[in-house]
């Protein structure tokens, strides 16, 4: 049987994070960081656009003359009858 003593180095590994946690620690700082900064990318680029759009009340008026056709009138007349049973 093994009994292990304050200093021994089982007792000092324990202590420590394993190196995948603290690799998965770091991933998850760095995703957090990405997202902040895609966040902030895109409250940027918005600003941008809201700031480049043309103002509004601005109006533009057209004045067209239309000329009328002449209707041609129509070759050939149908009637159609119809009996009540």
């Amino acid at each position: 049987m093994t009994v292990d003593t304050p200093g021994s180095a089982r007792t000092r590994e324990r202590g420590r994070p394993r190196r995948g946690a603290r690799g998965r620690r770091v991933a998850v700082w760095l995703f957090r960081l990405l997202v902040l900064a895609a966040v902030f990318w895109a409250g940027l680029v918005i600003g941008r656009a809201l700031e480049e759009a043309p103002r509004p009340g601005g109006t533009l008026t057209v004045v067209r003359t239309l000329e009328p056709l002449t209707v041609e009138p129509q070759e050939r007349t149908v009637t159609v009858t119809t009996s009540e049973p």
